[in-house]
Parts: structure tokens; C-alpha cells; sequence
């Protein structure tokens, strides 16, 4: 914990130095009105003129937010691929029993046995890699790492992240890490084969079994890395939020969005050190004969001299990271949902300060109901009890926000886009996936359902499927902001169809298979004729199901490819929203907007408002242009309108190159 500790201090002592370099570069301007708009204009349009780059400066190792959000995009895409296809491949294990595989030997090489079946072995390996991949470098850095990067400087009005250079290097520790678990694939033994947990012992000795060896030391490895760039994205994230907001953008009008993101950085910032302790603590145990997780252990009758160490620590460790880790998964895309359902529905959002005080909740809980990871570790039941009592008060702030998305979408003048879909079908996930949750949280039920399909089903619809259609409504979205394209709606629509219906027909069925008794991870249910009649129907039907699904992301990368080259040119602002990434030019350059910076008079949710002229007002448009749609309270702020403008712009520092 001493490990913790030092990263927490050091992470936020770096924030507080961003936050004074920021200050110290935006704070010395003169308090008369005429003196601060010369000096800012000066600046501003210094922002706007950045050295000629050369294309590699320009495209691969950039600091501007807007490239490493698409980079991150980018990559994030690649590994769902990765991590899906692997699904598929022990999915056919699991639904075919008898199916003879030898044609996927050109691939799998001698991972398929002489019996033409997945390698025991192997099979373990790719359920662990599958759910590394699809937790880590999809859901968390392909979803948060995207849109955090793109949204939080355009949503705010600022030029850029508060350290580009840090930036690039975020991207840069997640692309290594990337390529170190790639490798892992590679290595005689192959990858890691303990679950995506890593439980020790299993994972402390590297002579355990097959999927123990270097392909383990590799994962741990690239876990680290991947730290790092989670920790640097984050403290960029929240110095920017704090620091760098354009004039009269306060917290009470900050975007939904803005809001998820920085709540995910604060909880990654918090939670990370504490799995980075637990990964050098088990390569110590591994390679250092040190005994953090492992006493009195026997492999093939010998006897192994650690003593001491307790495999419990590590589940409380990872664990301490792990449930936080659901919601630094889950919050960007709930905030992602909050905008495009406001902006398709036309109307304001439902319970704005609400919606802030249930995320805020569910970041402080998360923290502390880790325990009910371990009902079945032997804790004291006393315990026990307080870490259910927790878990099911953490779904009253989730009860809230679905609530105020079902109140937005009731009677609104709803616009059904790709993204609107998307969104929706989150909606969907995240009240079936949690009324699951509630059943789990019971401590004698999630005894008796622990580590069965009932928990693959429940995790993989309210943190896997809901994130991902975050991640994929986020694209439909701000892909034209993103690429200066529009995306084809008619492959849009097949896409969420086939896959929404498709990851019901996958994930329902388990629950069934779950209550049944079937349990996660086993390479073969055929052992007992009564086993036999119960789960081979139910499993084939769920792999052909994974297959459609599956083949339907091949709709979604060919709009993604196909329309980046031949698809209709994006317009200024082709949603009608307020929020002030619309606002920037269709292609912006490395600062966003050229000249001044945009400022704020209004909160982002100002959607057919009575009296107004159009049904929607961005946040740029001042109180004393919208007379005739002012509440009273509202034509009160006319009169400080003048002070919003003369207000320090926090505008950052000309990038360095």
C-alpha cells in the first residue's frame, strides 16, 4: 500500500503543477476590460498559427487532442475486433462439442489438438485475453481515452488538453501496452490463461500450468503500462476541466459529458495505483521469491518454501480497483447517452443537478462495496452483510439516471438517428443488467450463482454491452466533428438491430444457465449424461447468436471506413445541438477555433424552449439576443453579460513544438 500511496501523491502533485503552470500562463492579465481583450486577441491569434509540422509531427506522435482521441478510436476498434473474434473461437468449443475445428488449424496452428478440438489449455487462454482485452483496452481506453481526449477541450472551449505532450505520451503507454499483449500471443507457452483476474496462486507460479508462464509475465507487463497511460490521460482530464474552461463556463453549465469524464479520471486516479500495487507485488512473488500472495503451497507433491502471504490480499486489491473499474468503464458512456438522447429528443434534460448527484454518488460508493466480489472467500458474514447493505443502496443513484432518461424520452419530439438508437439500447442494457445486479448483491443468492453463466450474463449486459453502445452511439455522433463525414444511415440502422437483438439472444439465455448450475470457464459440460440434454440446445444457440452479432460489426467498420472516403460532407452543425464542439469549424485546426474563444451564457440543454425561434439555443448565444423565450430569472443575466466577456479566458498556453 506504501506503492498506492507514493502514486497518489505523486499524480496529484503533477495535477497541481499542471494547474499552476496553466495559471501562472493565463492569469497575468490586466483587470481593465480594453488591456485584457488586446492581450487576448494577441494570444489568441497567436493560437491559431502553429510551426509547420512535419507529417509525422503531424499524424503519429501529435499533441493536439483532436488526432490522439482518433488514434485512440482507432485502436480501440482494432482490439474489439480482437477481443470479439476471440469470444467466437471458445464459443464454438463451448456450443459444438463434436464440431472438428481442424480447419481453423492455418490460425490456431497447434492450438488445435490432434482431436480436432481448442486446446484445454488454450481454451482458458482465450477467455482470459477475451475479457483483458475487451475490460482494458476497449472499453476503458477506447471509449474513455476517445472521447475524454475529443470532447473535454471542445465542450469547454479550450484550445487544447492542459499538456499535449503528456497527451501524446498517454496514447503512446497504451499503444506499447497494446503491443507487449499482442506479443504474448506469440510466446512459446502463450498468453495468459488465469482469467482476466489473475488470481493467485495460480498466477504467482509460473510453473502452475500452461497459461502461467511468460505469456503471464507479458500481461503484467502491459497492465503496468497501460497504468501509466491511464494515470497521465487522467490527471490531463481533470486539469483541463478545472483550469482551462472558456469564459463563463461554470460547473453548473458544464455538459453531461464533462462531467461523466471527469468523475472517471478522479475515480482512475484513485483506483489504478491500487491495481499497479497489486501487479508488482505478484511479479515480486513470481520472480523475486517473495511470499505477498502465496504460504505453504505444494506443486506435484513438492513442497515450495513461501510462506506468509495470503492469495485474499489480492482479491482485496484488485477488487479495490476492479468495482470502481466497472463505472470508469460505464460513466463516459452514460454520459455520452445523456447528450445524444437530450439533443434527439429535443427537449432539456430531465433532472440536470440530479443526474451530477447520482454520478457523484455512484463514484463515492463504488469505492467502498468491493467486498461483494468475495462472498465466497470466507469473509465473516457480519461483513458480509454491510458490503450487501452497500451494494444495493448504490442502485438508488443508478435507479435515478434511468429514471431521468425514461422522463427525457417521455412526450419528446425524438429524432431516431443511429446514435439515438445506440443510446436507447443502453438504456435497455443498463436496467435489465442491474435489476441482475440487485439479485447478486444479495449475499446468499450470489453464493449460490457465483462464478455461474448468471454472472456472465448480468456483467456482460450492464458493463459489457451497455459500454460498448456507448462507445458506438459516441461514434455515430461526433463522427462528422470527428472525420468531416456523415455516416450511412441505413447501414446505421441494420447495424444496431442486428446487434442489439443479437447480444439479447447471447446474454438472456444465460441467466437460465446460470440458475441451472452451469459454471463459467469449464472447457466441457459432456462429462455427466444430465448435463448433456440441459446445456448443448441452449449453448449452440447462443454461439450462433455471438456469430451473427459479430459478423454485424463488420456493417459498422465498413460506414466507419467507407464513409471517412466517399461519405457525404459533414455540415457546421448536423444535429441542432448547443454544446460548443458544434461551434468550432468543420475541420478545426490545432486550437479549435480560430480567433477568440467562444463564451458561455447558458447551460447545454436549452431544447424547445417556449418562445424561442428555433428549438434549440447553443450555449454561445447570449440572454440578450433570446428575449422572447427568457424565464425572469434568466433576463437577469443580461446585465452580466459584459462581465462574462471581460472575463479571464484561462486560455492555454501556445503549444510547444
Amino acid at each position: 500500500m506504501l506503492m498506492t500511496g507514493v502514486i497518489i501523491i505523486a499524480a496529484l502533485f503533477m495535477g497541481w503543477l499542471f494547474s499552476g503552470y496553466a495559471h501562472v500562463r493565463t492569469g497575468n492579465v490586466s483587470h481593465r476590460a480594453d488591456e485584457l481583450h488586446t492581450e487576448t486577441d494577441a494570444r489568441e491569434a497567436a493560437q491559431s498559427e502553429h510551426e509547420p509540422q512535419s507529417k509525422l509531427r503531424r499524424y503519429l506522435f501529435s499533441e493536439d487532442h483532436k488526432t490522439i482521441a482518433r488514434q485512440y478510436l482507432i485502436t480501440g476498434i482494432s482490439w474489439a475486433i480482437i477481443g470479439i473474434f476471440l469470444s467466437v473461437l471458445f464459443r464454438l468449443q463451448l456450443g459444438f462439442q463434436h464440431l472438428n475445428l481442424d480447419f481453423l488449424r492455418p490460425l490456431l496452428g497447434d492450438w488445435i489438438n490432434q482431436d480436432g478440438k481448442l486446446d484445454q489449455d488454450f481454451y482458458l487462454q482465450l477467455v482470459t485475453m477475451h475479457g483483458t482485452i475487451m475490460v482494458f483496452f476497449v472499453l476503458t481506453a477506447g471509449l474513455s481515452g476517445t472521447f475524454s481526449n475529443f470532447l473535454i477541450p471542445l465542450q469547454i472551449g479550450a484550445r487544447d488538453m492542459a499538456s499535449g505532450f503528456l497527451n501524446m505520451l498517454s496514447y503512446w503507454f497504451f499503444f506499447t501496452a497494446s503491443v507487449v499483449m499482442l506479443s504474448s500471443f506469440f510466446v512459446p507457452s502463450g498468453p495468459s490463461g488465469t482469467g482476466w483476474v489473475i488470481y493467485p496462486p495460480l498466477s504467482a507460479l509460473p510453473q502452475a500450468h500452461r497459461g502461467s508462464g511468460s505469456g503471464l509475465t507479458l500481461w503484467l507487463i502491459s497492465i503496468a503500462l497501460f497504468i501509466i497511460s491511464q494515470l497521465l490521460g487522467g490527471i490531463n482530464y481533470i486539469t483541463t476541466v478545472i483550469n482551462l474552461r472558456t469564459r463563463g463556463m461554470s460547473f453548473s453549465k458544464l455538459p453531461l459529458t464533462i462531467w461523466s469524464f471527469l468523475l472517471t479520471a478522479i475515480l482512475g486516479l484513485i483506483s489504478f495505483p491500487v491495481l499497479l500495487s497489486a501487479v508488482l507485488l505478484l511479479i515480486f512473488d513470481r520472480h523475486f521469491g517473495t511470499s505477498f500472495y502465496l504460504s505453504e503451497i505444494y506443486i506435484k507433491g513438492e513442497a515450495l518454501p513461501n510462506m506468509g502471504g495470503s492469495p485474499i490480499l489480492f482479491q482485496h486489491l484488485f477488487w479495490f480497483f476492479g468495482h470502481p473499474e466497472v463505472y470508469i468503464v460505464i460513466l463516459p458512456a452514460l454520459g455520452i447517452t445523456s447528450e445524444i438522447i437530450a439533443t434527439n429528443a429535443r427537449k432539456p434534460i430531465f433532472g440536470y443537478r440530479a443526474m451530477i448527484a447520482s454520478m457523484i454518488g455512484i463514484a463515492f460508493l463504488s469505492f467502498i462495496v468491493w467486498g461483494h466480489h468475495m462472498f465466497v472467500s470466507g469473509m465473516n458474514p457480519f461483513l458480509g452483510s454491510v458490503f450487501m447493505f452497500l451494494t444495493l443502496i448504490i442502485a438508488v443513484p443508478s435507479a435515478v439516471k434511468a429514471f431521468n432518461y425514461i422522463t427525457t424520452l417521455w412526450r419528446g419530439n425524438i429524432r431516431f438517428t443511429p446514435a439515438m438508437l445506440f443510446s436507447i439500447g443502453l438504456v435497455s442494457f443498463f436496467v435489465s443488467g442491474g435489476l441482475t445486479g440487485i439479485i447478486l448483491g444479495n449475499s446468499v443468492l450470489d453464493i449460490q450463482l457465483h462464478d455461474t453463466y448468471f454472472v456472465v450474463a448480468h456483467f456482460h449486459l450492464v458493463m459489457g454491452a451497455a459500454s460498448a453502445f456507448g462507445l458506438l452511439a459516441g461514434t455515430y455522433h461526433w463522427y462528422p466533428k470527428m472525420f468531416g463525414r456523415m455516416l450511412n444511415e441505413k447501414l446505421g440502422y441494420a447495424h444496431f438491430w442486428l446487434t442489439f437483438i443479437g447480444i439479447y439472444l447471447v446474454f438472456f439465455p444465460m441467466h437460465y444457465l446460470g440458475i441451472a448450475g452451469f459454471p463459467r470457464r469449464y472447457y466441457a459440460f459432456t462429462s455427466y449424461d444430465f448435463t448433456k440434454g440441459t446445456f448443448a440446445d441452449m449453448n449452440a444457440f447462443i454461439t450462433i447468436a455471438a456469430i451473427v452479432t459479430f459478423t454485424a460489426q463488420w456493417l459498422f467498420i465498413w460506414n466507419v471506413v467507407y464513409s471517412y472516403f466517399k461519405g457525404q460532407k459533414a455540415p457546421q452543425n448536423p444535429w441542432r445541438s448547443n454544446t460548443l464542439e458544434w461551434t468550432a469549424p468543420i475541420h478545426p485546426g490545432h486550437g479549435n477555433w480560430p480567433g477568440k474563444l467562444p463564451a458561455v451564457y447558458r447551460w447545454p440543454y436549452d431544447y424547445s424552449k417556449p418562445g424561442a425561434i428555433d428549438d434549440f439555443i447553443p450555449q454561445n448565444v447570449p440572454y440578450s439576443l433570446t428575449h422572447s423565450s427568457n424565464l425572469p430569472h434568466e433576463n437577469e443575466q443580461i446585465a452580466l453579460e459584459k462581465e462574462v466577456e471581460a472575463q479571464n479566458l484561462n486560455d492555454p498556453f501556445s503549444q510547444p513544438h
